[in-house]
């Protein structure tokens, strides 16, 4: 088996250039796998993509996640074959049903289907396949194909799910299944668990299916400060994430309290009532040794990847540089089942 992972997750509310230096610095400390994220109302990844594709060589790079609700299938294709060609080989596609869509007015109906089925179009146009394709949600008329050249026609796909169909979905179609805004490890064993069924429809291993956790980071000598940003980082998704965890059991007034401080834009108030046990299962933070400690667990609980999400430090940078320099090599990369 190869050695694990280790990621960056970016947000992408920076300014030209800085996503370059950002890159470099990542793949420079040993870094093997820059995300952008694909928030609501945020730049769009594309952007922050190619740029750093320009300024590395080595790391592969995705958006995690793109969604079929308001990007239409043949423009997604467009977008992983671009980020392909730019980086000579090196993207992934990231698919995932969406968040906070309702916001811009857009209904999320039958979202299986709608996954499948976009996944569907955007390889058969990849690989040129120009028969067409008449699905319950897309559809491509006889003789629809790209009118350009694409420099692979199957790039990697990762299905951003926590839950059973999604993740049954990923075991059938996927290469990655990522769950996002989580550093609890006893996630793993119930997405393993999850993505078998589909899997095993497939005629493959659950183990096939490579596992990625991300989650906010923040690391800094300053482990307290660390801590406390983390808290207010986290608080807005909490809402959001906290119940998918079926390992996990928050109080609902806690949650209610929470995203009410949240609603209100207090988001270090809303972080202050979140204790130290659950902040460790949604988020990295503290000192290089403690961020170190969790990314480990993750790894022996059997991880493809782990992703160190944004705000990564007190400041973007300094988070890389410590991220690179003091977590990365104190961790024992390759899986469990392998060491002696």
């Amino acid at each position: 088996m190869t050695a694990v992972e280790i990621g960056l997750g970016l947000q992408s509310d920076k300014r030209p250039g800085d996503y370059a230096r950002l890159a470099r610095s990542a793949e420079e400390h040993g870094f093997d796998v820059l995300t952008v994220f694909g928030d609501l109302m945020y730049q769009p990844p594309i952007f922050p993509l190619l740029e750093m594709a320009a300024a590395t060589e080595r790391v592969r790079l995705g958006v995690a996640c793109l969604n079929p609700y308001s990007m239409a299938p043949y423009e997604i294709a467009g977008q992983v074959a671009a980020l392909d060609l730019a980086s000579r080989g090196r993207a992934y596609l990231g698919l995932a049903r969406g968040t906070w869509l309702d916001a811009v007015g857009i209904d999320q109906r039958q979202p299986l289907t709608t996954l499948e089925e976009a996944a569907g179009v955007v390889y058969r146009l990849l690989r040129g396949d120009s028969a067409g394709f008449q699905g319950k949600v897309f559809r491509l008329a006889p003789g629809t194909a790209l009118r350009y050249p694409v420099h692979r026609p199957d790039p990697p796909l990762l299905l951003g799910a926590w839950g059973a169909k999604g993740a049954a979905l990923a075991g059938r179609i996927a290469d990655e299944i990522k769950v996002g805004g989580s550093a609890n490890p006893a996630m793993v064993a119930v997405i393993r668990d999850r993505v078998r069924p589909g899997a095993e429809a497939a005629g493959r291993a659950a183990e096939e299916v490579g596992i990625v956790l991300g989650a906010v980071t923040v690391v800094d000598s300053d482990g307290a400060a660390a801590r406390d940003r983390a808290r207010a980082e986290v608080a807005m998704y909490l809402a959001v994430v906290a119940g998918l965890d079926p390992t996990v059991e928050i109080p609902a007034d806690l949650l209610a309290r929470v995203k009410e401080l949240v609603d209100a834009g207090r988001h270090s108030a809303a972080g202050r009532l979140v204790p130290d046990d659950l902040l460790d299962l949604f988020a990295f933070s503290g000192t290089p040794d403690q961020v170190a400690a969790q990314a480990q667990a993750l790894i022996d609980a059997g991880v493809r990847r782990v992703e160190f999400g944004t705000p990564h430090g007190l400041s973007d940078r300094r988070g890389v540089e410590l991220l690179g320099s003091a977590v990365l090599p104190a961790l024992r990369r390759e899986p469990a089942a392998t060491r002696v």
